[in-house]
């Protein structure tokens, strides 16, 4: 038996794929979290076979890695809307197990969890080749998005569909402090000189669609 941890912040989410994985033989969900601390907290505490969790989640940032931490042992399956390069490199880099579209069949979420118990790696075929692709096209162009953590791409995205630090900090359960001190760190990084720069590069590496 298969046993899976389920970690989103919608409770729809979970609940569709409880349905799913129920009527799924050796298969079984063992529990749930609807934040990253609620998760860590459960990691520490417990095992399970495969880790089933949404990427942007609210509090913690970086949530696979300071489960591995506890857990170094965790198989951990990433289900996100977010398909764009680097984030799929970016996540697999970080230590998961999975990259999951939302947008997956039920059949391929069952693959998924049935490869990565098995000691496997998955990433949705689509992702695959775009990753791909984007390796190829890539060779001699690197993303400079590369070069930020999950975190700093959550919130790069946020600000280039015109989020302000308070609406980030909202939706992340930040501080607008915190959400700032990310903002300066990406420029920074980047080596850009305010949000109208972030957004023009984000729309041309295809971090968020013009």
């Amino acid at each position: 038996m298969i046993s899976v941890f389920l970690v989103d912040d919608m409770s729809l989410v979970r609940t569709g794929i409880k349905l799913i994985l129920e009527t799924t033989q050796n298969i079984k969900v063992i529990g749930e979290a609807d934040s990253g601390e609620e998760a860590v907290d459960w990691c520490r505490k417990r095992q399970c076979d495969v880790i089933l969790m949404d990427m942007v989640m609210p509090g913690i940032g970086g949530l696979e890695a300071k489960i591995l931490r506890y857990n170094p042992d965790a198989k951990i399956i990433v289900l996100t809307i977010q398909t764009e390069e680097p984030y799929p490199t970016k996540i697999m880099q970080a230590g998961a197990s999975g990259f999951l579209t939302k947008g997956a069949e039920p059949d391929e979420m069952i693959k998924a969890i049935k490869d990565v118990a098995a000691g496997k790696r998955f990433i949705s075929p689509s992702v695959a080749q775009q990753i791909a692709l984007s390796n190829v096209s890539s060779i001699d162009t690197e993303s400079p998005f590369k070069s930020l953590s999950e975190r700093e791409l959550q919130i790069t995205e946020m600000i280039a569909k015109g989020l302000k630090a308070g609406d980030i900090a909202d939706k992340l359960n930040l501080s607008p402090k915190t959400v700032n001190s990310y903002r300066y760190r990406i420029f920074d990084k980047l080596n850009l000189k305010g949000d109208v720069e972030l957004t023009r590069l984000a729309i041309r590496c295809g971090i968020v669609q013009d």
